[in-house]
């Protein structure tokens, strides 16, 4: 998964031409615990790489989700707000909040690789 980059506040991206796919990690969604709520960003809204992209609430806390990347928003998620607990069971698959046409493709160079999220989590 070559196509798949990392936030220090636990998002991943995963590239597709020039559609990002983002949402929350394995270990966000742990950290959170249970889902209850989920907030995906609205369809056409232009996103700023690090602005509020998201809400996602857990029993414990409610976080913003930062877009990783910038563009605009061509796909929401909306079946999270129906059934957040999607997030936990597969944050990195089913559970992705929304899709992004990108707009500088050379922001994901400032992502962390998925070997580089995984030791960037052993320092935690």
């Amino acid at each position: 998964m070559g196509n798949t980059h990392y936030t220090k506040d636990h998002e991943y991206v995963r590239v597709e031409g020039d559609v990002a796919t983002f949402g929350i990690t394995d270990y966000a969604q742990s950290q959170l615990g249970d889902v209850v709520f989920v907030e995906v960003p609205k369809v056409g809204a232009h996103l700023k790489q690090g602005a509020e992209a998201a809400v996602v609430e857990s029993v414990k806390a409610a976080s913003e989700v930062y877009a990783p990347v910038s563009g605009e928003v061509i796909e929401s998620n909306a079946a999270l707000e129906g059934t957040p607990a999607t997030v936990n069971e597969d944050p990195e698959g089913k559970g992705w909040f929304g899709k992004i046409k990108l707009a500088n493709k050379s922001e994901l160079d400032a992502l962390m690789s998925e070997a580089d999220y995984k030791t960037y989590l052993s320092t935690l």
